[in-house]
């Protein structure tokens, strides 16, 4: 896909404006959401070992960006998430279940085969991580997680309409998460891609969680790629709402109970993985040293995009684009920062 423009789009809020609104809506969402969930800020790393099983795989063929150190004898990555590593620094920190961390994330993704309105090689969000009991690797706890980061999200507007009117003109985020998963969405629409299956999902329920991620569906594929080694397939999803500005489901967060030994042996199986089994991060866990989790990420440069009302995601953040991108957006007094 490529970037495309609205018809008659005009950014509500000035370029000051914007970025004075963008930090004021992270400092107002971050307190919200680590009110709800009992978080506490930490401080994460922007790269890791490359031998340490602790970057996120993604799909699982994305290259990461890796460097040599001079002092030392060993490689890092940009980190593509802190999926592993903030689930090692619960164990280290001694956090006890119900507690958890928030960080900010910052990732290359260098190879990201979109570059459009709302993807970019730059991936700035907020990374979290909590501490849960046996008892809570369940689809209601799951859910109840889903419905207090909707609720940070959409008291976050309410806070920011009521010091920028102009952004009431945007309509109300609905609060009521429309609970569905994968195969259900395949059932419904079969003949179309998971991409439209969920345009069509959320066009008509506004606020939707996305359940079942990664496992192979009775098509014999999967809604979409997740690594094997941090969520359970069967108790993860996706965060999305509908963008009346762009007329399509934005995804704002990836999350979900993270795998036990049982789970992660069986995924990693599933997936042709096995031999990650080996790696340092992967031993602790199937050994059952590393505490049980629920975590995600939620998009920064999204949220804003979503709360702000702007069109396409380098109005909020700062990174390279297509020669495609640059020319649009200057025909159209769309300035990227």
């Amino acid at each position: 896909m490529k970037s495309m423009i609205p018809e008659g789009y005009t950014s509500l809020l000035s370029i000051y404006d914007t970025q004075k609104a963008i930090s004021l809506l992270k400092r107002l969402f971050e307190d919200r959401l680590a009110a709800l969930l009992n978080l506490n800020r930490v401080s994460a790393p922007l790269f890791v070992a490359d031998d340490s099983g602790l970057n996120d795989n993604l799909n699982g063929v994305e290259r990461p960006v890796s460097f040599d150190i001079l002092r030392s004898d060993r490689r890092a990555e940009v980190v593509h998430s802190l999926a592993k590593w903030k689930r090692l620094a619960l164990k280290r920190y001694g956090f006890y279940p119900g507690k958890g961390i928030y960080t900010d994330m910052n990732a290359i993704r260098r190879d990201e085969d979109e570059l459009d309105n709302l993807h970019s090689v730059y991936v700035d969000q907020w990374d979290w991580e909590k501490v849960i009991l046996p008892e809570n690797r369940n689809i209601d706890y799951l859910k109840s997680t889903v419905m207090d980061i909707v609720k940070a999200i959409c008291d976050t507007q309410d806070t920011m309409e009521s010091i920028y009117p102009q952004l009431g003109g945007l309509g109300k985020l609905s609060r009521s998460v429309s609970f569905v998963t994968s195969q259900q969405l395949e059932d419904m629409y079969p003949e179309l891609t998971p991409k439209q299956r969920e345009n069509e999902y959320v066009r008509e329920h506004k606020t939707a969680f996305i359940m079942g991620i990664g496992a192979p569906l009775k098509s014999g594929k999967p809604h979409d790629g997740r690594a094997p080694d941090y969520d359970d397939w069967a108790l993860n999803g996706d965060i999305m709402f509908w963008d009346e500005l762009l007329g399509c489901a934005m995804e704002i967060s990836s999350m979900g109970i993270r795998v036990d030994p049982v789970s992660m042996k069986k995924q990693l199986e599933l997936s042709g993985h096995t031999e990650r089994a080996r790696l340092p991060y992967h031993k602790m866990l199937l050994a059952g040293e590393l505490p049980l989790t629920i975590g995600g990420g939620i998009g920064q440069s999204r949220l804003s995009m979503l709360l702000l009302g702007k069109a396409h995601i380098g109005e909020v953040q700062a990174s390279i684009w297509d020669e495609y991108t640059e020319k649009l957006c200057a025909e159209n007094n769309i300035m990227l920062l």
